[in-house]
């Protein structure tokens, strides 16, 4: 072994050895994550997320994945014909357009997640909203149409998947008391499951490297966050547009039972695993008092 080649690995184990408190102190703990953005169109950052997911479940933590997939809700209407609607950011959702929803979410981007995790050890498993009463809706706004509110989630199902050390991954369609689907907000989702299984941490991967003090102000990141400060953040306005859900769903979640929730820029290669077990970190956490 060359000299060069001894000292990569010698940097390797190091890294390695550096994770091993942070290894330590989740073992055993839930963790959900929001999959979305970019991380989840590029085939690439696709598979890295998938490789770090099982790494997490390999060395004990308990990963939940929420996923959404509005682009490919989108890209599915078009190719049928629909042109999407939209008020204050939400998709309108008539009769045509739920079963549109549940093609893309829990017939393709569902399957796409669960495979692509399978790649790497036989541990996910697909799961909508619809599956046994998971997530109960209420209608958010008839004009909307089939566009629901988190009323319940049926925790019991994602705990019995964790206790066999298999890895939920859930589309986000929920049903009413009647059984009609309805499309959900998947960072809404994410933040109603963390706070129903008391989950560790809540994390969203986004587009963006995390909450910006000054939104679009890329120097005005912000690293650490207490609830108080999430909240004045949202009641001034300053955050961005999308970003408003998650913020929103944060600080819910906070107030709920979640110890820490983090942002993190999705697009950058193992986002997880820095986050995770560095002790450098990356994007904005936010935790309940700082």
């Amino acid at each position: 072994m060359t000299v060069d080649r001894i000292a990569t690995a010698g940097e390797k184990a190091a890294i390695l050895a550096d994770a091993l408190p942070y290894i330590r102190e989740f073992s055993g703990r839930t963790v959900v994550v929001k999959y979305g953005g970019n991380a989840m169109e590029s085939p690439e950052l696709a598979d890295l997320f998938a490789r770090d997911i099982v790494l997490m479940r390999l060395v004990g933590i308990n990963p939940v994945v929420v996923h959404g997939g509005g682009p490919q809700i989108t890209d599915l209407m078009r190719r049928l014909g629909k042109e999407p609607e939209f008020v204050d950011g939400r998709r309108v959702t008539d009769a045509e357009t739920i079963d549109i929803v549940r093609m893309a979410l829990v017939g393709k981007v569902n399957r796409e997640v669960v495979a692509s995790i399978n790649r790497h050890g036989s541990y996910a498993v697909g799961l909508s909203g619809e599956d046994a009463g998971l997530i109960t809706v209420t209608q958010r706004d008839p004009a909307l149409g089939f566009v629901g509110d988190v009323e319940h989630i049926e925790a019991g199902i994602i705990e019995r998947l964790i206790r066999e050390e298999l890895i939920p991954v859930i589309a986000t369609v929920g049903v009413d008391l009647e059984g009609q689907a309805y499309n959900i907000n998947a960072d809404t989702v994410a933040g109603a499951i963390a706070e129903a299984l008391g989950a560790e941490k809540l994390v969203y991967l986004t587009d963006v490297a995390g909450v910006y003090a000054q939104w679009p102000d890329e120097a005005s990141l912000i690293s650490r966050l207490d609830l108080a400060g999430l909240e004045a953040l949202l009641s001034d306005g300053k955050a961005g547009e999308g970003m408003i859900p998650k913020l929103e769903s944060c600080a819910h979640a906070l107030r709920n039972g979640v110890k820490r929730a983090h942002i993190l820029d999705g697009r950058l290669p193992h986002a997880l695993l820095l986050e995770f077990f560095t002790s450098e970190g990356i994007g904005t956490m936010v935790e309940v008092g700082s």
